[in-house]
């Protein structure tokens, strides 16, 4: 389970790179924090430990990349209403 969490926080970074990968790597990176606290429960290695800390690494980077388009999206609504005036 350990190397389950691991490859899935190092998937869920790359999704957040991906241009409509964000939520598929938020979901990643859930499942990955989900395997890697079950598996550092079980049995505590460094393995475990940086399958956590990728998987939640990957989460909020998938998270604030999504806000961040939005708010862009949001931003370019807003000058094309202006632009109109």
């Amino acid at each position: 389970m350990a190397v389950a969490g691991l490859v899935l926080g190092i998937v869920s970074i790359v999704f957040s790179f991906i241009g409509l990968g964000f939520p598929i790597g938020a979901i990643l990176g859930i499942v990955g924090i989900i395997l890697s606290v079950v598996a550092k429960k079980k049995n505590p290695t460094g393995m475990a430990t940086a399958g956590l800390v990728l998987s939640i690494i990957g989460t909020i980077l998938c998270l604030l990349l999504f806000v961040a388009c939005v708010a862009c999206l949001g931003n370019a609504g807003v000058c094309a209403a202006l632009a109109e005036l």
